[in-house]
Protein backbone atom coordinates (compact mmCIF):
# COMPACT_ATOMS: atom_id res chain seq x y z
CA UNK A 1 0.00 0.00 0.00
CA UNK A 2 2.94 2.36 1.22
CA UNK A 3 4.53 1.29 -2.58
CA UNK A 4 1.58 2.12 -4.81
CA UNK A 5 1.21 5.77 -2.49
CA UNK A 6 4.93 6.45 -3.73
CA UNK A 7 4.13 5.12 -7.04
CA UNK A 8 1.42 8.05 -7.04
CA UNK A 9 3.03 10.87 -5.52
CA UNK A 10 6.08 10.65 -8.10
CA UNK A 11 3.83 10.40 -10.63
CA UNK A 12 1.66 13.35 -9.86
CA UNK A 13 5.26 15.34 -9.26
CA UNK A 14 6.34 14.35 -12.61
CA UNK A 15 2.33 15.56 -14.63
CA UNK A 16 3.48 19.09 -12.02
CA UNK A 17 6.85 19.11 -13.93
CA UNK A 18 5.88 18.43 -17.44
CA UNK A 19 3.16 21.06 -16.81
CA UNK A 20 5.04 24.07 -15.53
CA UNK A 21 7.91 23.18 -18.59
CA UNK A 22 5.19 23.68 -21.33
CA UNK A 23 3.66 26.49 -19.87
CA UNK A 24 7.19 27.95 -19.13
CA UNK A 25 8.07 27.06 -23.08
CA UNK A 26 5.01 28.49 -24.53
CA UNK A 27 5.23 31.91 -22.03
CA UNK A 28 8.89 32.19 -23.88
CA UNK A 29 7.28 31.51 -27.16
CA UNK A 30 5.20 34.15 -27.14
CA UNK A 31 7.00 36.25 -25.00
CA UNK A 32 9.72 36.06 -27.96
CA UNK A 33 7.08 36.72 -30.80
CA UNK A 34 5.38 39.59 -29.12
CA UNK A 35 9.22 41.31 -28.92
CA UNK A 36 9.96 40.47 -32.74
CA UNK A 37 6.62 42.07 -33.60
CA UNK A 38 7.31 45.20 -31.22
CA UNK A 39 10.82 45.61 -32.76
CA UNK A 40 9.40 44.97 -36.52
CA UNK A 41 7.18 47.81 -36.12
CA UNK A 42 9.24 50.43 -34.82
CA UNK A 43 12.50 50.23 -36.64
CA UNK A 44 11.06 49.40 -40.32
CA UNK A 45 13.53 51.25 -42.36
CA UNK A 46 12.79 53.34 -45.02
CA UNK A 47 11.67 57.21 -46.30
CA UNK A 48 8.95 58.27 -44.42
CA UNK A 49 6.59 59.73 -47.15
CA UNK A 50 3.25 61.38 -46.00
CA UNK A 51 0.06 61.16 -48.58
CA UNK A 52 -2.52 63.83 -47.99
CA UNK A 53 -5.79 62.77 -49.50
CA UNK A 54 -7.47 66.44 -49.95
CA UNK A 55 -10.22 67.63 -47.80
CA UNK A 56 -12.57 65.16 -46.13
CA UNK A 57 -15.42 65.14 -43.71
CA UNK A 58 -17.42 68.09 -43.60
CA UNK A 59 -14.91 69.57 -46.20
CA UNK A 60 -16.00 68.01 -49.46
CA UNK A 61 -13.86 70.02 -51.43
CA UNK A 62 -15.02 70.51 -55.68
CA UNK A 63 -18.01 68.93 -56.66
CA UNK A 64 -17.78 67.28 -59.80
CA UNK A 65 -20.03 67.36 -62.72
CA UNK A 66 -21.46 63.85 -62.17
CA UNK A 67 -22.43 65.01 -58.26
CA UNK A 68 -19.59 63.57 -56.81
CA UNK A 69 -16.88 64.44 -54.52
CA UNK A 70 -12.92 65.91 -54.76
CA UNK A 71 -12.74 64.36 -51.10
CA UNK A 72 -13.72 60.93 -52.58
CA UNK A 73 -11.48 61.08 -55.21
CA UNK A 74 -8.48 62.02 -53.27
CA UNK A 75 -9.02 59.48 -50.75
CA UNK A 76 -9.74 56.37 -53.63
CA UNK A 77 -6.46 57.73 -54.91
CA UNK A 78 -3.90 57.88 -51.76
CA UNK A 79 -5.23 54.22 -50.76
CA UNK A 80 -3.83 53.02 -54.50
CA UNK A 81 -0.63 55.01 -53.44
CA UNK A 82 -0.46 53.25 -50.25
CA UNK A 83 -0.86 50.02 -51.54
CA UNK A 84 1.01 50.12 -54.35
CA UNK A 85 4.20 50.99 -52.12
CA UNK A 86 3.65 47.84 -49.51
CA UNK A 87 6.27 46.11 -52.69
CA UNK A 88 8.50 49.28 -51.80
CA UNK A 89 11.01 47.99 -49.43
CA UNK A 90 12.35 51.89 -49.28
CA UNK A 91 9.09 53.48 -48.59
CA UNK A 92 6.67 54.04 -45.70
CA UNK A 93 3.97 55.47 -46.36
CA UNK A 94 1.94 57.34 -44.39
CA UNK A 95 -1.72 59.21 -44.78
CA UNK A 96 -3.39 62.03 -43.10
CA UNK A 97 -6.63 60.37 -42.90
CA UNK A 98 -7.78 57.12 -43.95
CA UNK A 99 -11.50 57.57 -44.20
CA UNK A 100 -14.08 60.39 -44.40
CA UNK A 101 -13.60 62.89 -41.60
CA UNK A 102 -12.64 66.49 -41.48
CA UNK A 103 -8.85 67.50 -41.35
CA UNK A 104 -8.69 71.21 -39.73
CA UNK A 105 -7.24 73.49 -41.73
CA UNK A 106 -6.94 76.53 -39.09
CA UNK A 107 -5.25 74.09 -36.61
CA UNK A 108 -2.70 73.14 -39.77
CA UNK A 109 -3.28 69.57 -38.62
CA UNK A 110 -1.62 68.01 -42.11
CA UNK A 111 1.55 69.70 -42.00
CA UNK A 112 1.59 69.00 -38.23
CA UNK A 113 1.13 65.50 -38.63
CA UNK A 114 4.11 65.54 -41.48
CA UNK A 115 6.75 67.61 -39.93
CA UNK A 116 5.96 65.77 -36.39
CA UNK A 117 6.48 62.36 -37.99
CA UNK A 118 9.86 63.71 -39.68
CA UNK A 119 8.88 62.51 -43.01
CA UNK A 120 10.93 62.63 -45.72
CA UNK A 121 8.06 64.22 -48.29
CA UNK A 122 4.59 65.21 -48.49
CA UNK A 123 2.61 64.52 -51.04
CA UNK A 124 -1.24 66.54 -51.40
CA UNK A 125 -3.45 65.06 -53.67
CA UNK A 126 -6.58 66.80 -55.22
CA UNK A 127 -8.80 67.36 -58.22
CA UNK A 128 -9.41 70.33 -59.87
CA UNK A 129 -12.23 72.66 -60.47
CA UNK A 130 -13.15 76.32 -62.56
CA UNK A 131 -16.50 77.51 -63.61
CA UNK A 132 -15.89 77.10 -67.24
CA UNK A 133 -16.21 73.09 -67.52
CA UNK A 134 -14.43 73.29 -71.16
CA UNK A 135 -10.86 73.59 -68.78
CA UNK A 136 -8.83 70.74 -67.92
CA UNK A 137 -5.28 69.40 -67.55
CA UNK A 138 -2.74 68.49 -65.02
CA UNK A 139 -0.55 71.01 -62.53
CA UNK A 140 1.60 70.77 -59.68
CA UNK A 141 2.42 73.23 -56.98
CA UNK A 142 5.04 74.16 -54.76
CA UNK A 143 5.97 76.84 -52.25
CA UNK A 144 9.55 77.04 -50.81
CA UNK A 145 12.35 76.62 -53.55
CA UNK A 146 13.65 73.62 -51.76
CA UNK A 147 10.43 72.03 -53.10
CA UNK A 148 10.97 72.62 -56.51
CA UNK A 149 13.24 70.31 -57.92
CA UNK A 150 10.90 67.34 -56.17
CA UNK A 151 7.71 69.59 -58.09
CA UNK A 152 9.47 69.22 -61.11
CA UNK A 153 9.84 65.43 -60.84
CA UNK A 154 6.32 64.65 -59.96
CA UNK A 155 5.20 66.81 -62.17
CA UNK A 156 6.76 64.72 -65.05
CA UNK A 157 5.85 61.52 -63.95
CA UNK A 158 2.01 62.61 -63.10
CA UNK A 159 1.67 64.37 -66.47
CA UNK A 160 2.88 60.85 -68.26
CA UNK A 161 0.38 59.11 -66.38
CA UNK A 162 -2.47 61.66 -66.90
CA UNK A 163 -1.88 62.70 -70.47
CA UNK A 164 -3.61 65.72 -69.86
CA UNK A 165 -2.72 69.37 -70.91
CA UNK A 166 0.53 70.38 -69.09
CA UNK A 167 -0.58 73.45 -66.87
CA UNK A 168 2.66 73.45 -65.15
CA UNK A 169 4.40 73.90 -62.15
CA UNK A 170 3.67 76.70 -59.98
CA UNK A 171 4.71 78.26 -56.51
CA UNK A 172 2.05 78.74 -54.55
CA UNK A 173 1.48 79.80 -50.91
CA UNK A 174 -0.93 76.88 -49.81
CA UNK A 175 -0.34 76.13 -46.13
CA UNK A 176 0.26 72.07 -46.66
CA UNK A 177 3.03 72.56 -48.77
CA UNK A 178 4.07 76.37 -46.88
CA UNK A 179 4.25 74.71 -43.50
CA UNK A 180 5.74 71.86 -44.24
CA UNK A 181 9.45 71.43 -43.40
CA UNK A 182 10.12 68.87 -45.67
CA UNK A 183 10.23 68.68 -49.46
CA UNK A 184 5.99 69.08 -50.31
CA UNK A 185 4.01 69.53 -53.33
CA UNK A 186 0.28 69.64 -54.16
CA UNK A 187 -1.11 67.43 -57.43
CA UNK A 188 -3.81 69.03 -59.06
CA UNK A 189 -4.40 65.20 -60.99
CA UNK A 190 -7.57 66.95 -63.09
CA UNK A 191 -10.52 68.91 -63.38
CA UNK A 192 -13.66 67.51 -61.62
CA UNK A 193 -15.67 70.45 -63.53
CA UNK A 194 -14.50 69.16 -66.85
CA UNK A 195 -16.86 66.25 -67.97
CA UNK A 196 -14.64 64.51 -69.81
CA UNK A 197 -11.10 64.21 -67.36
CA UNK A 198 -14.00 63.52 -64.53
CA UNK A 199 -15.23 60.53 -66.67
CA UNK A 200 -11.85 59.01 -66.44
CA UNK A 201 -10.90 60.11 -63.03
CA UNK A 202 -13.19 57.94 -61.30
CA UNK A 203 -12.04 54.85 -62.87
CA UNK A 204 -9.82 52.31 -61.23
CA UNK A 205 -7.60 51.79 -63.93
CA UNK A 206 -6.81 55.36 -64.21
CA UNK A 207 -5.87 55.64 -60.65
CA UNK A 208 -3.30 52.97 -60.66
CA UNK A 209 -1.81 54.37 -63.29
CA UNK A 210 -2.13 58.29 -61.28
CA UNK A 211 -0.96 56.23 -58.33
CA UNK A 212 1.83 54.16 -60.00
CA UNK A 213 3.46 57.58 -61.17
CA UNK A 214 3.15 59.44 -57.79
CA UNK A 215 5.51 55.77 -56.51
CA UNK A 216 7.50 56.65 -59.64
CA UNK A 217 8.46 59.96 -59.03
CA UNK A 218 9.19 59.57 -55.60
CA UNK A 219 11.54 57.09 -56.31
CA UNK A 220 13.29 59.11 -59.28
CA UNK A 221 13.60 62.42 -56.63
CA UNK A 222 14.86 60.18 -53.71
CA UNK A 223 17.20 58.05 -56.06
CA UNK A 224 15.53 54.99 -54.77
CA UNK A 225 16.35 51.38 -57.26
CA UNK A 226 14.19 48.79 -57.22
Amino acid sequence: MKKKRNTILLGGLFLIIYITYVMGANYISNADDSLSSKSESTTKPGFKIVIDPGHGGQDPGAKGTSGQYEKDFTLQLARKVKELAERETQLQIFLTRTDDRTISSIDRERPKFANHLGADLFISIHGNTYTDPSVFGTETFYYREESLPFATIMHKNLLNATGSKDRGVKKEAFFVVKDTVMPAVLLEVGYLTNPNEEQKMWKDDYQYRVATSIIEGINEYLNVSK
